[in-house]
């Protein structure tokens, strides 16, 4: 098949419109804002690098790889790391390095663990997913691939087997993120895989630049978009692929991200999905087994002009405190975020008003996480950006694809302001990021930030805040012991209510931390937490001292709520 033009369709156009104002982003100062994070993966013991195996020729997994997992898989308190790698899609996978598996050991120091624990995959490497799929107490992984999928039962003491075949989610295809969730709720989670492209090997072609270069290609040139699959828990380690009774196959899509959710508070978990140059899906779960995209109705599947973007990392949480979920998607270069406020039954996009319009346009944005990194009780914004077309060397000599992350802070009039200096790092950081994976690995108070980026080192940046308030993790537990995968918070401080769900799908390629962080910012004492659990039980906790860092909640152990 002959080459294409172009790859990415805007590309040389974004970067000519934006030059001036990523030419004015980071100019020294004699009064430098203190930093929001420090980068200390090494130091830590957290060294891992990213390999696409790019050598010759342009093969489009290459440029969306790297996937991460910050959970607690040894039950000692405190979250584990597991980096997911690619290397040579030509090559046979016992040639392939594996994935990577951390332990955490104690106050954010690593220490790998792979060798002889049964979790170094190696397939051609995407994202990961983690939940306890057989309820027996240990987070268990699911790891996309290029090519089969793999599945990971937790024995405990970090040690993993893989189950795959057994259980029956191997599926073959390019598998994007995942997500473990109760969609029927029947006490078991279930299981759901993003896929993005039919795509192989054989089939692969030559695209081109503005600059006549090969290139990774546009994913509309393969005009191959592909089914999501859905699996559900048999109960005895098995699992059905439901994907076709369930109403899957109604829309497909390049997908890449999924996030698990509420959306229409109705009790039953929805996912919502982040296809690239496609309509966006909101797979609304009718209660009766199955889901309907309702994207289009709601508002979610375009922006505000009716274009359907790039979709890459997506993620959810309820930014207004009015009790229901609001929806962010991000984008290509060239393309605003798409933040989508929840109304009760449809979405108003607030992109423009938010503040999120023109900063985030000039980069690609994939792992994306709305945390509270200062604990004032607002929600933040970070999110991991690198290209999937050249752009030069304009950050890095030695990576054209390679472009500075984002930090905002969330304003109390519901608008986002960059923080500076770019990223939160005192030193200006560069990379083809991909997943972000968030979570609080030296248990502080303060959520930090795995970050994977192709074809270099991963990141660990660790919150430093200046004067950060209080913050606690919640882990929110069902009676099995497991993280109860969808249960809804709410956590009353004097006259506010901040409502949280349980979920660890969320962001790109990434498996989050599923305790529940909440700011507290100065508050003395912590009222009440009010729980509704996925059975439709509500229970009480509380109160509890503002000091402490961490608070475990189990099902059946709290109060009726009055």
């Amino acid at each position: 098949m002959t080459g294409r033009f172009p790859t990415f369709d805007g590309a040389l156009l974004a970067l000519l419109f934006f030059a001036p104002l990523l030419s004015q982003a980071q100019d020294a100062s004699t009064t430098q804002p203190a930093a929001w994070l420090s980068e200390e993966a090494a130091e830590r013991g957290l060294v891992f690098r990213h390999r696409s195996g790019h050598r010759e020729r342009f093969l489009m997994p290459e440029i969306m790889a790297g996937g991460a997992a910050l959970v607690d898989l040894d039950g000692d308190g405190d979250l584990d790391a597991y980096l997911v790698q690619s290397g040579g899609l030509e090559q046979p996978p016992e040639l392939r390095p594996g994935n990577q598996l951390f332990r955490n050991l104690g106050g954010g120091k690593f220490e790998d663990v792979s060798e002889g624990s049964g979790a170094a995959d190696r397939g051609y490497g995407m994202g990961v997913a983690a939940g306890d799929y057989d309820n027996d107490g240990d987070p268990d992984l699911y790891v996309t691939n290029v090519g089969p999928n793999v599945l990971l039962r937790n024995e405990g003491g970090l040690k993993f087997v893989d189950v795959t075949a057994a259980a029956g989610v191997g599926h073959p295809g390019w598998g994007a993120s995942a997500a473990f969730l109760d969609y029927d709720r029947d006490g078991d989670l279930d299981l759901f895989t993003v896929n993005y492209l039919n795509w192989s090997l054989a089939g692969e072609f030559p695209c081109f630049d503005f600059a006549a270069r090969e290139d990774y290609c546009s994913p509309m040139v393969y005009n191959a978009p592909a089914r999501d699959i859905l699996y559900r828990n048999n109960g005895d380690g098995t699992f059905e692929d439901v994907s076709d009774p369930a109403g899957l196959g109604a829309s497909f899509g390049n997908g890449l991200g999924v996030v698990t959710g509420d959306f229409n508070a109705d009790g039953w978990p929805d996912l919502a999905v982040a296809n690239d140059r496609m309509l966006d899906q909101l797979w609304i779960n009718n209660g009766a087994g199955g889901f309907n995209d309702e994207a289009l109705l709601w508002g979610s599947a375009v922006d505000h002009e009716g274009a359907a973007k790039a979709g890459m990392g997506i993620t959810a949480a309820d930014l207004d405190e009015d009790e229901d979920l609001d929806l962010l998607v991000v984008n290509l270069v060239n393309e605003s975020d798409s933040l989508y406020r929840n109304e009760g039954g449809y979405f108003t996009d607030r992109t423009a008003s938010s503040g999120l319009g023109g900063t985030s346009r000039p980069f690609t944005r994939f792992g994306v996480g709305l945390i509270d990194f200062d604990n004032d009780g607002r929600l933040d914004l970070y999110a991991g950006n690198g290209r999937v077309a050249r752009a030069g060397a304009r950050f890095s000599p030695a990576d054209s694809y390679a472009e500075p992350n984002l930090l905002f802070k969330g304003l109390p009039d519901g608008r986002f302001k960059e923080i500076a200096p770019r990223g939160g790092t005192a030193e200006l950081l560069t990379a083809t990021s991909r997943a972000a994976a968030f979570g609080d690995v030296d248990n502080d108070g303060g959520v930090d930030i795995l970050v994977v980026n192709r074809d270099g080192p991963a990141h660990l940046l660790r919150n430093v805040v200046p004067q950060r308030g209080r913050g606690v993790s919640f882990r929110v537990l069902g009676s099995c012991g497991a993280d109860a995968l969808g249960a809804k918070l709410t956590v009353t401080l004097g006259d506010r209510n901040l409502h949280r769900e349980v979920r660890s799908a969320y962001s790109y390629l990434a498996a989050n931390d599923p305790r529940v962080h909440v700011g507290l910012e100065s508050a003395e004492q912590i009222d009440r937490v009010s729980v509704l659990w996925l059975d439709g039980k509500r229970e009480c906790f509380g109160p509890f001292d503002a000091e402490r860092t961490m608070i475990t909640l189990v099902e059946g152990a709290g109060q009726p709520c009055s």
